[in-house]
């Protein structure tokens, strides 16, 4: 369930909603004269959601290339890739 708190509690209450936003691990939405305003998360919440984003976009990415026809590269060949630039930096 959303949590939703007035804008009053962000500005007399800071301490309780950075609690909450860290025990929680959701966003607060945060209204103001009763509609939507902003969303405050912790830290680490963003982040998160910030490498689900980046991973998101690399999966379309190749999605689009292999609708083009881009088969890419076999296991074999990507391990072997991996393998000379670990050698490479030796």
């Amino acid at each position: 369930m959303p949590i939703i708190k007035p804008i009053s509690d962000l500005r007399n209450k800071s301490n309780e909603i950075s609690k909450l936003a860290h025990t929680s691990n959701e966003p607060i939405f945060i209204t103001k004269n009763g509609e939507g305003d902003l969303v405050v998360m912790s830290m680490s919440h963003y982040s998160k959601m910030q490498l689900k984003i980046e991973l998101l976009s690399k999966l379309s990415v190749a999605q689009n290339q292999r609708i083009d026809g881009d088969n890419g590269r076999t296991l074999k060949q990507a391990m072997k890739d991996i393998r000379e630039k670990i050698n490479a930096g030796k």
